[in-house]
């Protein structure tokens, strides 16, 4: 067991003990759903199955429950109970695997968390399902010995948006692609009485969205890949201080966003800092990506937005979004139905409905092959960027959450001013070394 993982949750353990007839179906539900059936031969059609499917996305809660009616009509003898939870959901999962109740299908973090989890995943590596994947997706949802253990929830982008009919008001014809770019715009937007960002500092998971576009800067400032370039920093073999692109533009480009952003950032959140972009008290909303799309136009459904990398630096070519997969499903390897649970998946990733499930019902970006945009406009614009510039690297994969929670509550106390710049960067560094890795 991972010693990261477990830590403090003996206790929890116990009490969760108590509960674990409401669990996964890794025991429990043996004399209803029949014997193991394990990863071999085909799924009994006629056995009434239940699967336990535990996640951490609300917003995709009707999305999630029209794919599972749509597969009842598939698969009549199949019931999948969807369990929804955000709060607390990474302290909830690891007490109900600690007490032997894992469910047949959970959430996690991609990247890292997919060596993390890994001996309680099913190996996908030869299913359908796995070939389907976006060579980018595929690599997200793979652990280090290259065995695809994890299913992408959606593909993603990460990018500043902005709103370009405020751009044109204030003059500025084309989004900013340098630090120097960035402060014109932020005087002309300001000349014209527009707050340039919307911020939503009370999130901490807004914060790795902005850092990973530094990161990657840094990383090719430095000549190395940005996983070679987490990895020093896990290890203990780097300070950011050697990297000014993270010691000097990170921090200064924050401390922009809080001179020139909307009031009160620590008391901003997610749906606050949407409405506060949608309704036009600012151009730019930060730390964000295409998930906010939709929350965004059922506020101003007209709103013309626009997409683009973060001016990181000097240098304009290091201005670019993001994409791949940040969110992964995971099969418990010994639950009683894990062939019936890979076959529901199968079917998702493989037929007509669940290619255009993805962008026609979900309206995300589909991190499989041979599917359809969603009509949106920031996957339309992604797609179009992506045909002439190179996607930046998904760097937030390369550290745990445990990390990057803490890395958030840092930042926030850094712009509260209980932190300075210094104290910041080291307790960043400390936590990189503590709770970066799983290893």
């Amino acid at each position: 067991m991972k010693k990261k993982i477990w830590a403090g949750l003996f206790s929890l353990t116990l009490i969760m003990g108590l509960l674990s007839a409401c669990g996964g179906n890794n025991g429990a539900n043996e004399g209803a759903n029949g014997a193991n059936t394990g990863n071999n031969g085909a799924a009994n059609d006629n056995k009434k199955v239940t699967i336990n499917m535990f996640t951490a996305s609300p917003e995709y809660t009707n999305a999630f429950n029209a794919y599972i009616e749509e597969y009842k009509k598939v698969k009549p003898n199949v019931t999948i109970n969807l369990e929804i939870m955000q709060a607390d959901y990474n302290t909830v999962l690891k007490s109900r695997i600690a007490a032997g109740s894992t469910p047949d299908v959970f959430q996690t973090t991609a990247g890292g968390d997919i060596d993390t989890y890994a001996e309680y995943s099913a190996d996908l590596t030869d299913e359908p399902l796995a070939a389907a994947m976006t060579d980018a997706v595929r690599a997200n949802m793979s652990s280090t010995d290259g065995k695809v253990l994890g299913l992408p929830v959606k593909g993603n982008l990460f990018s500043l948006v902005y709103n370009k009919k405020l751009f044109d008001e204030a003059g500025i014809t084309e989004f900013p692609k340098t630090t120097a770019e960035m402060d014109d715009a932020i005087s002309k937007l300001e000349a014209k009485g527009i707050t340039p960002f919307a911020n939503a500092y009370k999130e901490w998971w807004v914060w790795k969205h902005i850092f990973q576009h530094f990161v990657d800067a840094a990383a090719q400032d430095a000549g190395v890949t940005p996983k070679e370039l987490v990895d020093k920093f896990i290890a203990g073999d780097a300070k950011i201080k050697d990297y000014p692109v993270l010691y000097n533009n990170f921090f200064a480009y924050v401390d922009t966003t809080i001179k020139h952003g909307t009031d009160k950032p620590l008391e901003r959140d997610s749906n606050a800092q949407v409405s506060d972009f949608a309704s036009g008290k600012a151009a730019i909303l930060n730390g964000k990506g295409a998930w906010d799309e939709e929350a965004i136009k059922k506020i101003t459904p007209d709103i013309q937005i626009g997409i683009a990398g973060y001016p990181v630096s000097d240098k304009a070519e290091q201005s670019m979004i993001i994409t791949g997969a940040d969110q992964a499903l995971r099969i418990n390897k010994d639950s009683k139905v894990a062939k019936e649970t890979i076959e529901f998946f199968n079917w998702l990733y493989t037929s007509e409905y669940g290619k255009n499930w993805f962008s026609g019902v979900a309206k995300v970006i589909p991190p499989i092959k041979d599917a359809p945009l969603p009509d949106l406009d920031m996957p339309k614009q992604m797609d179009e960027i992506l045909k002439t510039q190179a996607s930046g690297d998904l760097a937030i994969n390369y550290s745990l959450d445990t990390f990057h929670q803490k890395f958030g509550e840092i930042m926030q106390a850094y712009i509260g001013g209980s932190k300075n710049k210094d104290q910041a960067v080291t307790e960043i560094e400390q936590a990189w070394v503590q709770l970066g890795s799983a290893q």
